[in-house]
């Protein structure tokens, strides 16, 4: 089978991959690149949820890319109005034109001898088994099972006459008019769904083992739509996009140096929505710190408004078993409901669950480290995207392609054919995420790990991101480079 070679190729065409794209054509335009997209159309994420209300939980002056503005009213962006700003982004900068489409990648071998990856796909319905080469591979596949979402092994679900979905894959023809409708989550799909469905539901309930942090924000920002009336779009953008990085870093540093006062400001901003009669300490005080899981995020305060209005509840308590007419409660209390909506987390998938190796030895990532949170120790000219937990994806994916950019040029300037992280036998192991969330806690065991020191250590920190990875030396001992004069030599 014969392989069609690129200097890189890129995995998924969502958020990343675009913005990606658009990086290669800014920083590395000597480079040929094609996008393998497993799906028929680009977006991602964005396409691939259609659950009612589907938002960002992020400021899109910061879930927007670095280099182009954000032009619309809204800074907390309906899902169909994000999705047109990445298609719009993908034509400007011609990346619509490298997207290979239902091209799912399966293996990837590097060849140290040759210095190229060989990549293993299927394309189309048929699976038709397809291969190219490369010189570097860039995986901008999220870190999400696209496939199926995560539902708990509930008991009687098979006796309950009406209707389970996932948001995941939110089915067309699903109308819940009337009908009295059972949310079980409490993350940011939960408090995104329950208001959406409130005003065509007859009642929406947001069922939650245990409260989570929400937080309302205006859905417009008015100092942003303020200065795009006085300056230039782009310098706009960037005031406002650095605004909103170091207040969240800002927010993120104070929750975590003083959990207890900042916790108590965000119960009593709660208070403040639903009365002083409400019972927020059982429905809206999580029994961890803040940060220790993402805040939710609700524009203007539309959740709150669905509960003041009786259109919507909170139930907190745990699922017994599934019943024809419902769901009974470990308390004894029976919810009916005609539809069940499972918005329970998702199956994280590191690089989109294509297969590795090196040399002919299959790599397990698992028992890998972490270097500056886009390499693998061991794993040469391979990176990918991992997006800050505690502020927007985007962030972290721009400084991400930005290093690869600066990367592909610096081993071209040298005569570099490899790049490979090497780890030092001494760096100390922890957890690749800090984060108690039940989809992070399910993987941890599957994903690397990160070291206690750089370069090996996520800081969740964009400030100091920006120095370490737009402006540190790339040849820092850790990296290691080999020539292709000295690869063939050993060969």
């Amino acid at each position: 089978m014969a392989s069609e070679h690129f200097d890189v190729i890129i995995v998924g065409a969502g958020l990343s991959g675009i913005g990606a794209g658009c990086h290669m054509k800014m920083g590395a335009s000597s480079k040929t690149y094609a996008i393998l997209e497993g799906r028929a159309t680009l977006g991602g994420t964005w396409d691939l949820f259609r659950y009612p209300g589907v938002r960002s939980d992020s400021d899109m002056y910061t879930l927007g890319y670095s280099f182009r503005p954000w032009r619309e009213a809204k800074a907390i962006a309906d899902g169909p109005s994000i999705l047109s700003y990445i298609k719009d982004t993908a034509a400007e900068y011609g990346v619509d034109q490298h997207i290979r489409f239902q091209h799912r990648v399966r293996t990837a071998a590097w060849s140290s001898d040759d210095a190229v990856w060989t990549i293993e796909a299927e394309r189309g319905p048929d699976r038709e088994p397809v291969s190219f080469t490369c010189s570097f591979l860039f995986t901008c596949s999220g870190y999400y099972d696209y496939a199926s979402g995560y539902t708990p092994d509930f008991q009687g679900v098979d006796g309950f006459a009406g209707r389970i979905v996932h948001p995941q894959h939110w089915p067309e023809d699903l109308d819940v008019a009337g009908k009295r409708v059972v949310v079980i989550g409490s993350g940011a799909t939960a408090v995104t769904l329950v208001p959406a469905m409130a005003g065509q539901a007859a009642h929406v309930t947001m069922l939650q083992r245990s409260p989570t942090y929400v937080v309302s924000r205006p859905a417009e920002d008015a100092f942003a739509n303020m200065l795009r009336r006085r300056l230039p779009d782009k310098l706009a953008y960037a005031v406002t996009r650095w605004r909103n990085v170091l207040l969240q870093l800002l927010m993120f540093k104070t929750a975590r140096r003083r959990p207890e006062k900042f916790k108590k400001r965000l119960i009593d901003m709660v208070t403040a929505e639903l009365g002083a009669e409400y019972d927020v300490g059982t429905h809206f005080t999580p029994r961890y710190n803040p940060w220790d899981q993402r805040l939710c995020l609700v524009p203007d305060s539309d959740l709150f408004a669905s509960i003041r209005s009786g259109q919507a509840s909170v139930v907190t308590d745990t699922i017994d078993t599934f019943t024809e007419n419902g769901l009974r409660l470990t308390s004894g209390r029976e919810l009916e409901a005609d539809i069940v909506v499972t918005a329970t987390g998702l199956r994280m998938q590191i690089l989109s669950g294509m297969a590795i190796s090196v040399d002919g030895e299959r790599v397990d990532l698992a028992k890998s480290m972490s270097y500056k949170g886009m390499m693998y120790s061991g794993v040469p000219n391979l990176a990918s995207v991992f997006g800050y937990t505690n502020a927007s994806w985007t962030l972290k994916a721009d400084l991400t392609c930005e290093y690869v950019c600066r990367l592909l040029k610096y081993m071209d300037s040298r005569g570099y054919a490899e790049a490979r992280p090497t780890r030092e036998a001494d760096v100390i192991e922890a957890p690749f995420l800090d984060f108690s969330s039940g989809y992070v806690q399910r993987a941890l065991d599957q994903l690397p790990r990160q070291g206690v020191k750089k370069p090996w250590k996520l800081y969740q920190n964009y400030a100091l991101d920006l120095l370490t990875l737009r402006y540190s030396r790339l040849d820092d001992g850790t990296l290691v480079f080999t020539r292709k004069r000295a690869m063939a030599k050993a060969a």
